[in-house]
């Protein structure tokens, strides 16, 4: 039997309901537009429940310890659970669809944010570090989200389908850090401790998440996306820097993933110690909120030109660019004084957008390297290795900064990222 009738078997096994995408394309592009739109939903409450927590998650481990050598820990320990989940949601995505994956992901997100809440009220330590492993899976979630965009996107589309969900984060992402003094407020007035009031904003917000994936994801489109794979040829028309999947092709994902976990070990190392740096300076809950809003703005609010970018001037190009910008940050934040909010609020939203420049290249870099039948389980599996990068990066971080200074931590940093320049170019050339 030829390789097209194969394909035309494959797609007659297809439920009546799938052969009508496949069969239409007008469908298909009603789906993708939905399927941003749902993502975008849950994006901006899943923005608003990762941000919470990594506003005041070192200052509540800092308060129930009484030390800051062990203030990385509860980022390093949200970041280890969320590679767990990562791999759990990418292999439940994989096997299911999107729709399930995501949605277990985001309400376990939720579970460990209502169990931090209970730990910081009966003071137990071991109860919050389990539950910010099980918090974790929120953040893993939200991250997985942004692939679901990319499903039924095109080469000249996926680093815009990715920077379209990226950004709705946004507007939960700066809201969850500026609320910190509401939430605060709120908690004390419940007798819950003040550092624990982000988390019940975190608690709702991935809660929320996971029911509007539930319900609106339908059609799921990773499933659509695998069915037209069956009985349509590969997109060839290829972006700039686009690795094209007619395969699986592991040293694309290798690239891909190498640029989104450099980019993430710095950020989260940075970011993680920022807040102590701060309060050892002098600088109250707000300044530390807006500080870390502006932060989280810059690693979502530019996603659209990011985007485009990404897609039009080259994955690679905008690889390069990441680095260099995390190394401009890291210089910043190293010489800029404690006490000045100006400096501060300079270098961590050049942290937040060189973040922003590796994660969308990277995405799409990997997105590129992969088929629907390897996707979601590839995906998974990288964001296990970005999770873990993170958790190091949030671990040693405290540690750095307890053994010399926030400044030495920042130039580390800085010289981790711009290792991303000779390896991108050491990898174009190989390919040439």
């Amino acid at each position: 039997m030829s390789e097209k009738a194969m394909k035309v078997d494959q797609s007659n096994s297809h439920p009546e309901w799938l052969q009508n995408y496949i069969n239409s394309t007008e469908k298909l592009k009603s789906l993708y537009r939905r399927t941003l739109i749902i993502v975008i939903i849950a994006q901006i409450f899943g923005g608003a429940g990762l941000a919470a927590g990594i506003t005041v998650g070192a200052l509540l481990a800092e308060d129930m310890l009484g030390t800051n050598s062990f203030a990385g820990l509860p980022v390093a320990l949200f970041t280890l659970g969320s590679a767990g989940a990562a791999m759990v949601v990418g292999r439940l995505s994989q096997q299911f669809g999107r729709r399930p994956g995501l949605t277990i992901g985001f309400v376990a997100g939720g579970l460990g944010a209502i169990g931090v809440i209970f730990a910081a009220i009966i003071n137990s330590v071991i109860l919050l570090f389990a539950s910010l492993l099980i918090y974790g899976a929120g953040t893993a979630t939200n991250l997985q989200a942004r692939y679901a965009g990319t499903d039924m996107a095109n080469t000249k589309q996926r680093a815009t389908a990715v920077s379209m969900a990226m950004v709705s984060t946004t507007f939960g992402a700066v809201a969850g850090p500026n609320l910190v003094g509401v939430m605060g407020n709120f908690a004390t007035s419940i007798s819950v401790p003040a550092l624990a009031g982000p988390f019940i904003l975190a608690a709702a917000a991935y809660i929320l998440a996971g029911l509007a994936i539930f319900i609106l994801m339908r059609p799921d489109p990773l499933l659509v996306s695998k069915a037209l794979a069956d009985v349509q040829p590969v997109d060839d028309s290829a972006a700039p820097g686009v690795t094209l999947p007619a395969s699986w092709n592991k040293r694309g994902v290798i690239i891909g993933a190498t640029v989104m976990i450099l980019s993430q070990i710095v950020m989260v190392a940075i970011m993680t110690m920022t807040p102590v740096h701060m309060g050892a300076h002098g600088h109250g809950l707000n300044a530390v909120g807006l500080v870390i809003g502006i932060h989280i703005g810059a690693m979502y609010l530019p996603s659209p030109l990011t985007g485009i970018l990404v897609d039009k001037v080259g994955r690679f190009t905008m690889a390069i660019a990441s680095g260099v910008t995390l190394l401009a940050s890291g210089i910043l934040a190293a010489t800029a004084p404690g006490e000045s909010m100006t400096g501060l609020v300079i270098a961590l939203a050049l942290l937040g957008l060189g973040w922003n420049f590796g994660l969308i290249s990277g995405t799409a870099i990997l997105v590129d390297a992969t088929t629907p039948d390897n996707r979601a389980k590839t995906q998974g599996s990288v964001d296990v290795f970005i999770a873990l990068a993170g958790a190091s990066g949030g671990a040693i971080s405290g540690v750095i900064v307890a053994l010399s200074n926030f400044p030495t931590l920042s130039i580390i940093g800085g010289v981790v990222s711009i290792l991303l320049v000779p390896f991108i170019i050491l990898y174009r050339r190989s390919t040439n």
